[in-house]
């Protein structure tokens, strides 16, 4: 079964995107305050927030919406980033999470890749 991947679209505190790809039974989670970058030469600010129960996958709420939701595959991953491809409703891109501290930090930048599938 291939693992599942949504995007929320929050409103509160102020309005941002939450990344959220199923890894190891839970769902690993990043706040994306910018949104998903569109261009590969502007990265954005993902920010690591704790890991959310996978029936969150389907949750929403006055103030939480679904943006896009899929399945996702790994392409590669190193100690400081891992390349994905996201197959959701709007289509399949592909990303790159690259840790921008070391080991303890929250902050990552989220790149979408020159290569497209």
């Amino acid at each position: 079964m291939r693992p599942v991947f949504v995007l929320h679209e929050h409103q509160q505190p102020r309005h941002h995107l939450d990344l959220r790809l199923e890894e190891d039974g839970v769902l690993r989670s990043w706040a994306v305050p910018k949104g998903l970058p569109t261009d590969p030469r502007h990265d954005r600010l993902a920010v690591e927030v704790p890991d959310h129960d996978l029936d969150h996958a389907a949750y929403t709420d006055e103030d939480k919406a679904i943006a896009d939701h899929g399945w996702w595959e790994l392409v590669d991953r190193t100690e400081r980033r891992f390349v994905f491809v996201l197959h959701g409703e709007a289509g399949s891109r592909r990303y790159a999470l690259i840790r921008t501290s070391r080991a303890g930090g929250r902050d990552w930048l989220l790149h979408l890749t020159r290569e497209q599938p």
